[in-house]
């Protein structure tokens, strides 16, 4: 599954320079981090609401929540490519973290 994280991000780092005209993603490149950011929060709403009608709903409701999520995922993407970062460092944290109490990470964090 990371295979398609790994073409994903190599798309993203070339979008990252290419024509604002040429793509969606380079657009919102060009438009800056608040645009990804309102980009982000915008598809954490529909994925919110998504899930709520998923909670009781039938089949459709519940793809209506894949993609709403696959939307979600893919500008957070969008988002670490902005600054620099890759999906490999959210995996990462992820890995550091199985296995350990939530309760325990969290309140390991430093401030």
């Amino acid at each position: 599954m990371s295979d398609i994280l790994d073409r994903l991000d190599e798309v993203l780092e070339s979008r990252r320079q290419a024509a604002p005209e040429d793509s969606y993603v380079a657009s919102l490149h060009h438009k800056g981090l608040n645009k990804i950011l309102e980009k982000v929060g915008e598809e954490a709403t529909e994925t919110l609401l998504a899930a709520k009608d998923a909670e009781q709903g039938d089949e459709a409701a519940r793809q209506a929540l894949v993609c709403e999520t696959t939307d979600l995922w893919f500008h957070s993407l969008v988002m670490l490519s902005h600054l620099g970062l890759s999906h490999r460092e959210v995996l990462d944290e992820l890995s550091r973290r199985f296995g350990l109490s939530g309760h325990d990470e969290k309140a390991a964090r430093t401030p």
